[in-house]
Parts: structure tokens; C-alpha cells; sequence
């Protein structure tokens, strides 16, 4: 599978691991739809992975490198640096997800830790 693929994988994957951690957090959906987008925007994902990178091996290291330079959508040229880093991060969900479950659980419960 190529990396666009890793990262579309890893934006849904992300977004359904939120949504089930906030889904009982309140009744109401503009809090929820709140409380979930602050933890899938570009930013935050950015975020996450800078905290990460010091745990990374130097396989995912050069997976993440390589969705951060994959091309970026003219529409989101304006934040290159947090769009590319957003895309490395969702790069590396999709690639746990799909081939290593037992080091994806374990990113998990780190990336957890940080968004709580």
C-alpha cells in the first residue's frame, strides 16, 4: 500500500479512536463535535508526533519522513509545516494499524496519555 494510503487509512482510524473516547463526554452534540475536532485537527496531530518522535524507531522515523513529504493539496499550502506534520502523524496510525496491531496498541496508550 503507498503512503497516501497509510494516511487516509490513519485520518479515519485516528478520528474513530476519538470519537470513541468522547462519545460518552456529554449529550451534546456541539461539545462533542468540539471536543472531538480539537483532537483530529492538523495542530494537535502535529503535536502528538513531535512528542512521539523520541519513541519512534528508525523504521517508523523514516515512514514519517516520507509522509511528510508527500504532496501537499494547493488548498492546504498555507500551514505547510503543520499540514505535513498532520500527514506524517496519520501516515504512521495507518501503518501501526495495518501491519504492526501489538506497536499500534502501544502508541495508543502513550498518544492517550497526552490527550487526556
Amino acid at each position: 500500500m503507498n503512503l497516501r494510503n497509510y494516511a487516509y487509512l490513519g485520518d479515519a482510524v485516528w478520528e474513530l479512536h476519538i470519537r470513541k473516547r468522547t462519545v460518552c463526554a456529554t449529550n451534546n452534540a456541539r461539545k462533542l463535535h468540539e471536543l472531538t475536532t480539537s483532537k483530529v485537527k492538523g495542530s494537535f496531530q502535529a503535536h502528538l508526533l513531535s512528542e512521539l518522535e523520541e519513541k519512534l524507531t528508525e523504521e517508523e522515523k523514516e515512514i514519517a519522513r516520507r509522509g511528510r513529504n508527500l504532496p501537499i493539496p494547493v488548498g492546504r499550502r498555507s500551514n505547510q509545516t503543520e499540514y505535513r506534520q498532520a500527514t506524517a502523524f496519520e501516515t504512521l496510525i495507518g501503518w501501526w494499524y495495518k501491519n504492526d496491531s501489538e506497536r499500534f496498541e502501544e502508541v495508543i496508550k502513550i498518544l492517550d496519555s497526552l490527550t487526556d
